[in-house]
């Protein structure tokens, strides 16, 4: 395997893997009002291929543990005898922080994917001559 198609490999990899961390933070932005819902994580690993070239993968996505703030509103459906219901753990500010960091990283991958791509067309360009 030539290094060009390690190298589009290995951002290939964390080009999904940042993708997938992007919709992860899409569902918890869009469940911020939905009661009791916990917040998803996603953490990252490297595999090592038969070929010797490491991959990013991705490991189980886990739930956050941190309680969910405790509302008042006796009105609620799913509020307790003493009014109060769970809502989100859900914070909007580390899931915009979240999005800016997977999005710089997905630019990352995507940026060496194209260079890699660039180095290998220029490669067999200067073979032709």
């Amino acid at each position: 395997m030539s290094e060009f198609s390690k190298a589009i490999g290995v951002s290939s990899s964390g080009l999904k893997a940042q993708a997938h961390r992007l919709r992860i933070v899409a569902e918890n932005v869009a469940n911020t009002d939905t009661p009791g819902y916990r917040r998803k994580t996603v953490a990252f690993s490297e595999e090592l291929e038969r070929s010797g070239m490491a991959k990013v993968a991705l490991e189980k996505v886990a739930l956050d543990r941190h309680a969910g703030e405790r509302i008042y509103d006796p009105g609620h459906p799913m509020a307790d005898q003493s009014g109060h219901y769970t809502g989100s753990n859900v914070d909007l500010i580390v899931e915009i922080a979240d999005a800016r960091e997977a999005q710089r990283s997905y630019q990352a991958n995507l940026k060496m994917f194209d260079q890699a791509r660039q180095m290998s067309s220029g490669l067999m360009d200067l073979l032709r001559k």
